[in-house]
């Protein structure tokens, strides 16, 4: 991290003899001004730091800031003091050795910090006080630390200076109540992290006699500081959500305020100390979680939201009295829960929620019903619980996608909750807070911190909300990767355990990590279509061959096959259009899981193998979790690092980011490149739009399309920055499925892809690659590059050549990428260790990214499962959540792979590159193997380059093809003078006025506010600053957290949009209950009109543009009638005009 104002200085040329006892005596004496730490950073135990020349580097700190530029000043002069018979080199380090404020006024010694919560603007709740407390403000790290002692062990806290709501100057009494003391009151949107001092035992300090490390002032030296949870005895941080640190009596809070950006001045401040009670149940305690007298009613719903509420800031403590309950009580729960919604968009904390209740429940109480349109789909509203190493936060209830359990089970479903164990500021919670590496040796063992601890309390013994006692239930594979379990709260009529025998027998299961994914199998988010009996499932022998080396395949690893006429059953119930059946479904049946790909000659509605089959059950339920289809390919960092690795040139990479970029140009200005951009890269994702292009909407003349398109457009532009995530025209990403008939040959691979835009003019022509054209679709011949995500090896990367076969082609396999059953080992195991359950492949058909030379693919058998010799047991699985949590190190070994193939010559070929992917390919297995990946100490980058925008980090500049590529980007102006420079003309279109439409447009505006309510509910919840965000799924402004952890926000994208769409199916619902069939026309023009007229529009309250367009068919069904009308009128006066000019002639 670059630190302003920094007070360390990089030396280089120290004598080896020299400890840092003797640089910190040295450089006091020189400069003059006092030296307070100083070490040599040991790559390995005992292994002095050196440049490439050889010479020995160190590190020195000063009190000041100023000591820094002194000693720089100084040492350029070569008359410098020299050390022994060396001349040092000194240079400005780019971080501190200790954390430090650069300015002595932010560096606070003796205050007091007090922990509660504001129940009024001027009162305050004090939970819990220490004295003697030293803080230190460092605005240039934006982070407070401050320093405690509780019960003989020593405390940090970390506020970071993002998690602080509003920071006010304030003055609070004294004892004597005559005078007053100065103070700073922070609101916290999240709990300090916390870190405990735990000592070095003496055999492993690397820090003997201040011979590599050492400092004054009583800073820690032996010591590190390790994650812990809330220590106190009454868990104050769970319960506050402010903390106030009151200044020594000489101090003034105007100088350390001015750190801060949100500040303010308030005055004198009132405390209430309270006492604690002490908590005695049969599960974990977490706070804040509110308790509610036993004699009023309180609906579970009504109970979650208040509590969510507090848990935001949105509602004090102390407001949830009896006077709220009891106005609540009143309400019915569809009403009272609307109120506690509005409540939550309010952008201050509400004090007087009862007199909020009584005025919103009047005025919702004349507003239309609006459960007429309530969806029918088969969706979940999902409890979601956050848990941090000190807080609980409640979230919720939301829309997904349901799982077939759930479902099953709806009758329950609020006892359901999707429980995840998260950071403070709801990141994820990196690996060496549950467990930390402090003594060395072959008999050492890690320290299991106290956050390890309460994860495996929770899961062991659950925790309450209200009468409900969650209890752990189980979790799928990819919830393992997320830190995030499902809990049930057992009734007289279900508990977690039946529904655990419900999904099936798993105690012939005899490992632990298999077993608990096994578990978790049927809680994958699917669409529920009909059950199938055993009478109609066929079983298929494997495909497998054993080589000379004892290594085992299997070539049909997860694939079987649905017949042609049951598939189209299927895709009835997925809500597909009759047109369209998908090739190939995955699926989870009983089970089995994997891939069925359609099989015309199959009377069997299903066929499938021995290796779909993970376990034993009655259920006969097929769901489908997602189907093949047209699917763009982007490239990435990954794909980007192995091609160069094998040759691509940079240009290359260039040319294609500078072609997306063009097409990003253009997306606003000309309607044919944004109907280009939308089929090619979004497939279907974007019909309304691509409908709107299609009736001749420019992309600058109609808000709403403008809106969707240059959200789009500005997302994109963040993806291919952050990421390298470039389109690539002549390629897919497609589901991988099996050659039953065995045509083709091992290095051959079939694929048919469905074709868009100027592809379709290829194939007509049969030009480049695609051959056997029918209309939409064609065979791709040729070399192909074939890969899968995530790739770090060199041999994860394929050529292959894709053939035309006429047998195969008569099987009607389209957007499948079809691979042989012939060969000495499979080509999906080859590319990454992928198999045919599901996995998805690139695959481009573009002669410049295809290598010329492959590297041998990796060899992905990996260790053996450890297996017991009893039935697993739930402690076992519950246990093993934990470790997994404390050894992923998946995202540590993505990243070093990352820096290390950029700096080194070999790139991804390099040595350390190649343990990398082995390592990774070990850690993606963890989940199912059990056996952990241990990173290397001396694999962790230093230094990390530009390109990963890494700000908390030492970086240097790349001068490999990621760097080029990302100033390439950095230095293209195009796209944002293009976005800058257009603002769309808000237009009504009188094209969409029917006749009739004014008798609807009373109740068109009442759907219109019902709708508002509804959006604006989701903006809130998912944090948007406006609606596009909602839309297009793309937050602007994303926490922390979220840009910090890819997989989560891309989790939080599909949610949104999940979202969005159960909204939309509502709102069609309102729509079609509104009127007969025969007045859609005018109901939907209505529509259009109390959102688009500028009568309405012109109202303060902003418009939501995708209201009318809930009903695109119907209104550009309108639009286009209109312009063939005008059409037919243009020939008649052209026609009419031509008889005229005939008869004068």
């Amino acid at each position: 991290m670059k630190i302003a104002n920094c007070a360390t200085i990089k030396i280089i040329g120290v004598p080896p003899t020299t400890t840092a006892g003797d640089l910190l005596t040295f450089f006091s004496s020189a400069v003059g001004i006092q030296a307070i730490a100083s070490d040599f950073p040991l790559l390995r135990r005992g292994w002095l730091p050196r440049t490439t020349e050889g010479a020995i580097t160190a590190r020195v700190q000063f009190s000041e800031p100023d000591g820094a530029s002194k000693a720089l000043e100084m040492f350029r002069d070569e008359k410098a003091p020299q050390l022994g018979w060396n001349r040092l080199e000194v240079s400005i380090c780019e971080d501190d050795i200790i954390p430090r404020a650069s300015t002595s006024s932010n560096r606070l010694e003796d205050a007091e910090l007090l922990l509660g919560n504001r129940l009024q603007e001027q009162t305050m709740e004090v939970i819990q006080s220490w004295n003697r407390v030293r803080v230190e403000i460092m605005p240039e790290r934006e982070r407070i630390d401050i320093f405690l002692e509780n019960d003989g062990h020593k405390y940090k806290l970390e506020v970071r200076f993002d998690d602080i709501i509003s920071s006010c100057g304030c003055k609070l009494p004294t004892e004597d109540a005559t005078n007053s003391s100065d103070a700073i009151l922070l609101e916290l949107m999240y709990a300090p992290r916390i870190y405990c001092a735990v000592d070095i035992p003496k055999k492993n300090r690397n820090y003997k006699t201040e011979r590599y490390h050492t400092c004054t002032g009583g800073l820690q030296s032996q010591c590190i500081w390790i994650r812990q949870p809330d220590f106190t005895c009454n868990s104050s941080f769970g319960k506050s959500g402010c903390l106030c640190l009151k200044l020594p009596q000489s101090s003034s809070y105007k100088q350390p305020l001015k750190s801060f950006s949100r500040q303010a001045e308030i005055g004198d401040i009132t405390l209430l100390h309270t006492e604690s009670i002490p908590h005695n149940s049969d599960c974990i305690e977490l706070h804040p979680l509110l308790e509610i007298p036993s004699e009023i009613p309180v609906p579970y719903e009504i109970l979650f939201q208040l509590n969510s509420l507090v848990h935001m800031h949105k509602l004090p403590p102390n407001a949830v009295d009896l006077d709220l309950l009891k106005t609540l009580s009143k309400l019915s729960l569809e009403l009272g829960t609307k109120i506690l919604q509005r409540m939550h968009r309010l952008k201050s904390t509400c004090y007087n929620p009862v007199q909020f209740v009584e005025k919103h429940s009047s005025e919702i109480a004349r507003g239309r019903n609006s459960n007429a349109g309530r969806s029918k789909q088969r969706l979940m509203r999902c409890f979601r619980v956050l848990i941090t190493p000190t807080k609980v936060y409640l979230q919720g209830p939301e829309a997904e996608k349901s799982n077939y359990i759930v479902q099953h089970f709806s009758k329950f479903s609020t006892d359901f909750a999707r429980v995840s164990f998260v950071d403070e500021d709801w990141s994820k919670l990196p690996f060496n807070s549950l467990s930390t590496q402090i003594e060395h040796g072959f008999s050492s063992k890690p320290l299991k911190t106290g956050i390890h601890s309460r994860i495996l309390s929770v899961l062991k013994n659950g925790f309450r909300i209200g009468e409900k006692k969650f209890e752990f239930l189980a979790f799928s594979a990819s919830q393992l990767r997320g830190n995030s379990v499902w809990m049930f709260a057992s009734n007289s009529e279900v508990t977690a355990a039946t529904i655990r025998e419900f999904m099936g027998q798993f105690t012939p299961i005899r490992s632990i990590s298999k077993c608990a994914a096994r578990m978790g199998q049927l809680f994958s988010s699917s669409t529920q279509t009909m059950n199938v009996s055993e009478c109609h499932i066929q079983m298929l022998p494997d495909i497998e061959v054993s080589t000379g080396t004892g290594a085992k395949y299997c070539f049909s690893d997860g694939i079987g096959q649905i017949s042609r006429s049951f598939a189209r059953q299927v895709a009835e119930k997925c809500g597909l259009p009759h047109t369209h059946t998908p090739s190939a479904y995955q699926i989870r049946y009983g089970g089995f899981k994997g891939v069925v790909a359609v099989n015309r000659n199959s009377f069997n509605k299903l066929s499938l193998r021995g290796s779909m089959k993970k376990f034993e059950s009655q259920n006969t339920m097929l769901n489908i979790t997602k189907w093949s289809d047209y699917q763009p390919a982007f490239l990435n960092r990954e794909i980007i690092t192995l091609l160069s690795t094998l040759g691509v040139p940079d240009d290359v990479f260039d040319e294609m980011q500078n072609e997306h970029l063009m097409l990003l140009d253009k997306i606003l200005t000309s309607r044919d490149d944004a109907l280009k951009s939308v089929q090619r890269m979004y497939g279907k994702d974007l019909k309304i739009a691509e409908r709107m292009l299609k009736e001749e909407y420019e992309p600058a003349s109609e808000p709403y399309l403008f809106m969707v398109l240059k959200a789009l457009s500005t997302y994109q532009l963040v993806d291919i920055r952050t990421k390298c995530r470039i389109f690539v025209p002549r390629a897919r990403v497609s589901i991988g499925c099996l050659d039953e008939l065995g045509q083709l040959e091992y290095g051959q691979v079939y694929i048919r892809v469905t074709l868009k835009n100027e592809e379709l003019i290829d194939a007509a022509r049969e030009e480049g690659c695609l051959r056997k054209f029918d209309g939409t679709t064609a065979v791709v011949v040729g070399k192909v590059v074939v890969t899968k995500n995530p790739c770090l090896h060199p041999g994860d990367v394929r050529v292959l050549d894709a053939i035309y076969d006429a047998e195969l082609d008569e099987m009607g396999m389209i957007d499948c990428l079809v691979f042989p059953q012939k060969g000495k080992r499979p080509h999906p195991n080859e590319c990454s260790g992928g198999d045919l359950d599901g996995d998805l492949y690139f695959v481009s058909w573009n002669e410049q990214l295809i290598p010329h030379e492959t590297d041998p693919p990796m060899d992905y058998s990996g260790p053996r499962q450890r297996t017991m010799d009893h039935d697993v047991t739930l402690e076992e699985i519950q246990n093993f959540f934990v470790d997994y949590m404390a050894n992923d190190t998946l995202g540590t070994i993505s990243n070093a792979h990352l820096v290390h193939s950029d700096r080194e010559p070999l790139k991804a070929r390099s040595e350390n590159c190649l343990e990398l992917a082995r390592l990774h390919s070990m850690s993606v297995d963890f989940a199912k193997t059990g056996a952990p990946a241990e990173m290397p100490q001396r694999l962790i980058p230093k230094e990390y380059p530009d390109f990963m925008e890494r700000h908390d980090k030492p970086t240097y500049d790349s001068t490999g093809v990621l760097g080029k590529l990302y100033r390439s980007f950095v230095s293209y102006t195009g796209i944002g003078d293009a976005a800058r420079g257009i603002a769309c003309k808000s237009s009504y279109d009188c094209d969409l006025e029917v006749e009739g439409f004014m008798n609807y447009l009373e109740e068109a505006q009442e759907y219109y506010e019902m709708y508002h309510e509804r959006f604006s509910n989701l903006m809130c919840y998912y944090k948007a600053k406006d609606e596009e965000e909602i839309v297009t799924g793309n937050l602007s402004n994303k926490s922390l957290y979220l840009k910090k952890d890819n997989k989560q926000y891309g989790e939080l994208k599909d949610r949104i949009l999940f979202a969005f769409k159960d909204l939309r199916r509502e709102a069609e619902g309102w729509f079609k209950n509104s009127c007969d069939e025969s007045e859609y026309s005018k109901m939907a023009s209505a529509w259009y009109h109390v959102v688009y007229h500028p009568n309405f529009s012109g109202t303060e309250e902003k418009r939501f543009l995708s209201f009318p367009w809930v009903n695109f068919d119907v209104l550009l069904d309108i639009k286009a009638s209109k312009r063939h009308m005008r059409k037919l009128e243009e020939l008649r006066e052209e026609g009419m005009r031509d008889v005229c000019d005939d008869d004068s002639s």
